[in-house]
């Protein structure tokens, strides 16, 4: 009897870091769409923490890995506004670019799953952003250029998210295979 529990608690074991595989693979494939991919690393340490009784993942790896996944939230959350602020427009530019971004991701997703998503946050917070400039500076060239930096800085949080999710994804196998080595 306490054969068949040892091995049902290792195949357990198995499925749960095969669980945590598949976590990983789906936050590298959400964030490349722009959605959060760090909180599913965050969901597969944790998993790993609470079934493997071993050092790595510890609690500290979990507490950063959702300090990591906040931070990238909070950077998403301003990028329109700060790749507007960049190119020389208004702080309500920026603003609308924040809310065109959340109602094109929405539109954008209704219409197209998955990559609308991201198309649409595009549309969204570069059509807002061109249409306060435009009405601000009387001239469509110079408020298409302003609206094009929310599109740059959305662009390069989809690439920070990436390279975040990616990191924290080695960290945590490089974590536990010097775990398991030692």
């Amino acid at each position: 009897m306490t054969e068949f529990l040892n091995t049902l608690q290792t195949s357990g074991q198995y499925i749960c870091v095969l669980v945590a595989v598949l976590l990983c693979a789906g936050g590298i494939l959400l964030s490349c769409l722009s959605l959060s991919g760090t909180w599913l690393v965050l969901i597969a340490a944790a998993l790993l923490y609470y079934v493997l009784e071993s050092s790595f993942p510890g609690i500290w790896t979990i507490v950063t890995f959702f300090v990591l996944s906040v931070g990238v939230e909070i950077l998403e959350f301003f990028a329109g506004w700060v790749g507007i602020s960049k190119r020389g427009g208004s702080k309500l530019a920026g603003f609308m670019a924040v809310i065109g971004g959340f109602m094109g991701m929405a539109i954008g997703s209704a219409l197209i799953p998955v990559i609308g998503t991201i198309l649409g946050m595009f549309a969204g917070s570069f059509g807002l952003a061109f249409l306060v400039e435009r009405d601000r500076l009387k001239k469509d060239n110079e408020a298409a250029n302003i609206a094009l930096g929310a599109v740059f800085s959305r662009v390069a949080v989809i690439m920070l998210k990436v390279c975040v999710t990616l990191g924290m994804i080695i960290v945590l196998i490089i974590g536990m295979i010097l775990t398991r080595v030692s």
